[in-house]
């Protein structure tokens, strides 16, 4: 829900009764667990093997309340040894913050969201260093700029989707990347129309 005065910050931008999706993904675990489905379907036990760091207990928590905001779902159980072992994959809330999720937020809110983020992205980054020399084929870094408005974010945010489609699934002799991306709007006042 959208506050009535837009320089008001909510607390939570709640949607139908649940959390928005800032507020449920914004944690550095659950990014973790969020980016291991990412194009694909993991066990739970798969997830504790790619994420040994993270304790079962906290992982099954996590899991537990991706799954209760809709931002994971349970495509599969079978039982194991007397357990029943979930098979995950996202769900129908894209793990992503919309722009009405984004407006709804504070200030401390939203620099806690972009912290959180970039810590993630750090971890990412020293895992990948740790990593066999030979990754460094596929690793790329860069920044461009870009004049928008918002009619044209729509548009290149559409055609991003449907270019990177083909990629986000699962495929034998593929190897698995990142792309993130941040846009940053500039401070520099806008030129004239004439």
């Amino acid at each position: 829900m959208m506050p009535k005065n837009p320089k008001e910050p909510a607390e939570t931008a709640e949607r139908g009764g649940q959390p928005s999706v800032a507020d449920v993904v914004m944690h550095p675990v659950r990014l973790r667990i969020i980016q291991q489905l990412g194009g694909r379907e993991l066990t739970t036990a798969a997830l504790r093997e790619l994420l040994p760091d993270i304790t079962p207990a906290t992982l099954y928590r996590h899991v537990a309340a991706l799954v209760e905001a809709g931002i994971l779902s349970v495509v599969a159980e079978r039982r194991v040894r007397g357990a029943v072992e979930r098979t995950l994959a996202l769900g129908e809330r894209v793990a992503q913050v919309d722009q009405q999720e984004l407006q709804a937020m504070s200030t401390a809110q939203l620099r806690d969201s972009v912290l959180t983020f970039l810590g993630h992205f750090a971890e990412d980054f020293d895992r990948f260093l740790a990593a066999d020399p030979e990754l460094r084929n596929l690793f790329g870094i860069g920044q461009t700029m870009l004049y928008v408005n918002t009619d044209d974010l729509a548009q290149l945010q559409a055609d991003l989707t449907e270019l990177l489609a083909p990629y986000r699934a699962e495929k034998p002799g593929r190897q698995r990347v990142t792309l993130t991306t941040a846009l940053i709007p500039s401070q520099e006042p806008l030129p004239s129309q004439d």
